[in-house]
């Protein structure tokens, strides 16, 4: 949970134009009444830091029909092999049980 409200503080300060360091989210989840381990508020500054969450969160936004629409047909396709040797390998197994004398039902 402490990672969630350490987020939520670094989004509110990004929308602020405010920097995210560790003072300024220990501070902000103090004050929305919460009791966040130090570590986090750490973590969050130290992967924050030099970068404008803002633009990061944009740049999801923007890319996200383009990749999305090229890697669904890869994955599709991906996906249908995947499951196609999955079956073959279960198949397989099965069929090793049954020759051994060891099925479901003896």
């Amino acid at each position: 949970m402490s990672d969630a409200i350490i987020s939520y503080a670094a989004f509110i300060l990004a929308d602020a134009g405010l920097e995210i360091s560790a003072d300024n989210l220990q501070a902000l989840t103090k004050a929305a009444g919460a009791n966040v381990d130090n570590v986090w508020a750490d973590v969050y500054a130290k992967a924050l830091e030099g970068k404008d969450l803002k633009e990061i969160l944009s740049g999801f936004h923007n890319a996200g029909p383009t990749v999305g629409a090229a890697s669904a047909g890869a994955a599709t396709g991906a996906a249908a092999e995947a499951a196609a040797e999955e079956a073959a390998a279960e198949e397989e197994a099965e069929e090793s049980d049954e020759d051994m004398g060891f099925g479901l039902f003896d």
